[in-house]
């Protein structure tokens, strides 16, 4: 019987597919945001048209900017892979394949993205209000394209 109730949006995983390996989804994410496509539409029309209207044609397409948030751990992961894109340029891209399951821990679908670089890393806001909030650091990606698999 097909499911008729929507997944939950907290159990996720997140795949970098960095120095752990591909088997190690690394991270410990809190959030995932921005991902999506958009597709460029062209309007053509042609001179012998019979009506006065334009076609609409696809054209090209790109994946959106992806956003990661996490509680800052001890490792420094993130910030290698910042500075591998600094000095290696399209050598360090990568591979991150962001995968949503249900309740019971079984993977659904997920969204790959290929040809991902870092394109900016922010360090957690550190205030001393003495609250009980946590240092959260911030990773947003570029890819080259993104693919959608149902597992």
């Amino acid at each position: 019987m097909p499911r008729t109730h929507p997944y939950p949006a907290f159990n996720f995983l997140v795949n970098l597919n960095g120095p752990v390996g591909p088997e190690e989804p690394l991270g410990g994410f809190s959030d995932v945001s921005g991902l999506g496509t958009e597709i460029t539409i062209a309007e053509y029309r042609n001179g012998n048209e019979k009506e006065n209207r334009t076609r609409k044609v696809p054209g090209i397409y790109k994946a959106s900017d992806v956003t990661l948030k996490r509680g800052v751990v001890d490792s420094s992961d993130l910030w290698k892979w910042v500075q591998d894109s600094r000095t290696q340029g399209p050598d360090a891209q990568r591979e991150v394949v962001i995968t949503l399951r249900d309740e019971a821990g079984t993977s659904i679908q997920a969204w790959k993205l290929r040809g991902v670089v870092p394109m900016k890393y922010t360090a957690p806001t550190f205030a001393a209000k003495g609250g009980g909030d946590l240092a959260l650091e911030e990773l947003t990606l570029s890819a080259e394209t993104i693919e959608f698999e149902k597992l």
